[in-house]
């Protein structure tokens, strides 16, 4: 496709002031990112499953758990499943251990108050979650410790790294790394500062990409998201990129980073300034990014959250190299059907004419772009594509941008039986049925959307 798609802060008053089930089977993780699913599409009868469980804007006591098979659009799982037995719950980050168990770590206190522990959870369906402990972050004249955020390194070491302030100076934040020194996450190594970095910098996140840490961290004068990498977790890092070097504006915090299905790159972060939360993606290893987005659903609703990416069980499945048609879930009478090469959503019935039927069966092979995902041939030999956000059939030409466009992503639509179609190069994009057209736009997360967006693969017409 030619076309791409396109309030102050707690900490600033301060200034001022002073689909899938739970029980799921997880397949397949990797170390060194939170136990995150690879970077291809799901295999068939499996699913990609990211989990967030952010804190409230209307409450800092619980907070909510939601999932997403796209990273997108995240929908409600337990509506208070977590609210710790005193003080305050923010800033939650979460991963999976090696034990299988879910774990929450998470600033203890509200924004107004000195807060010198983090607190821990454990939860063995992401539902229900048991208390921990409080730990006291051991640092001589500590004032403050906020937004701690898992950090699980290739060598399969488990890190939290923590915001710290002195009573020196409360509102200067550094960030510090605490180590796991047993597998049961309940002793910590002493706290080192990560080099670099500097201080009045918040919320940093690290990704590992071979030998390289890189980390997005939030500049607490300036209010943008900077990024810097380093050669070792404690640094030293240089910091590369700063300002609004990638587009996403001031007022921005609590970013966190995961690989999407395509081997892309989306940061989520909290845009407290003007109440929503956006999303960001990168092709070209951080380098570039698109304009930010609000998440549809929660944006107004989560705040600072950190994301865990699986690979589950029970996702659709649909055979390769057979023919089929594609049924519309919510007009069940009309099917896929290509017209003048576009593809539309006509009635169809036993008495159609042959070549009607014809032209609503197709062969489904592996994705051009991701064998593991779809492409869809009609009867000539063309492929189903996107262009200019249109469903059309035209010929394989060979290029990236081709089997790219030509390759679908297959999430759980919402009849039975039923799948959903996401763009493989446009993330969130999906197709769906509008005035009868069949159209990739981005998801609205919306019910109806949904049912739009919904195909449900059936014998084919010829």
């Amino acid at each position: 496709m030619s076309i791409r798609p396109p309030a102050p802060s707690r900490r600033a008053l301060l200034r001022a002031m002073a689909a899938l089930p739970a029980s799921a089977l997880v397949l397949g993780e990797l170390p060194g990112l939170l136990g995150t699913a690879s970077a291809a599409a799901p295999a068939s009868g499996s699913a990609t499953r990211y989990t967030i469980v952010p804190f409230l804007n209307s409450n800092d006591g619980t907070v909510n758990v939601y999932q997403s098979d796209d990273a997108t659009d995240f929908r409600l799982v337990q509506a208070s499943a977590y609210t710790p037995p005193s003080n305050r719950i923010r800033d939650a980050s979460v991963f999976k251990h090696t034990d299988g168990y879910y774990y929450l770590t998470y600033t203890t206190h509200t924004w107004q108050d000195v807060s010198t522990t983090i607190g821990f959870a454990r939860s063995s369906d992401r539902v229900n979650w048991t208390f921990l402990y409080d730990y006291t972050v051991p640092i001589t004249n500590l004032s403050r410790a906020w937004a701690p955020e898992w950090f699980v390194d290739s060598d399969g070491s488990v890190n939290v790294i923590v915001s710290c302030s002195l009573t020196t100076d409360e509102w200067i934040f550094t960030p510090y790394r605490l180590k796991a020194t047993n597998s049961a996450l309940t002793a910590w190594s002493s706290p080192v500062a990560l080099s670099g970095i500097g201080s009045n910098h918040i919320d940093t996140y690290i990704v590992k990409i071979g030998s390289t840490y890189h980390a997005f961290t939030k500049n607490e004068t300036a209010k943008y998201i900077e990024y810097g990498t380093a050669p070792s977790l404690t640094g030293p890092y240089t910091i590369t990129r700063t300002g609004d070097w990638a587009g996403w504006g001031s007022y921005r915090e609590g970013p966190s980073v995961i690989q999407l299905d395509n081997g892309g790159w989306r940061i989520f972060f909290d845009g407290y300034g003007d109440g929503n939360y956006y999303y960001s993606d990168s092709y070209d290893t951080f380098a570039t990014w698109s304009a930010p987005k609000a998440l549809p659903s929660i944006s107004g609703t989560a705040r600072h959250f950190t994301v865990i990416k699986e690979t589950v069980s029970g996702g659709p499945s649909l055979s390769k190299n057979v023919t089929r048609s594609f049924q519309s879930a919510n007009y069940t009478t009309r099917y896929w059907q290509e017209q003048s090469s576009l593809l539309n959503l006509p009635v169809v019935t036993s008495s159609s004419t042959s070549a009607e039927k014809t032209a609503s069966t197709f062969t489904v092979v592996a994705g051009l772009a991701d064998s593991n995902a779809f492409s869809f041939r009609d009867t000539s030999g063309n492929f189903l594509r996107h262009y200019d956000f249109r469903g059309r059939f035209d010929a394989n030409d060979g290029t990236s941008t081709f089997a790219k466009d030509a390759t679908f992503i297959a999430r759980t639509g919402t009849a039975s039986g039923s799948i959903r179609w996401e763009s493989y190069n446009y993330p969130g994009y999906y197709l769906r049925h509008y005035n009868y057209q069949l159209r990739v736009e981005a998801t609205a997360g919306t019910d109806l959307f949904w049912q739009d967006s919904s195909f449900t693969p059936v014998a084919s017409w010829v």
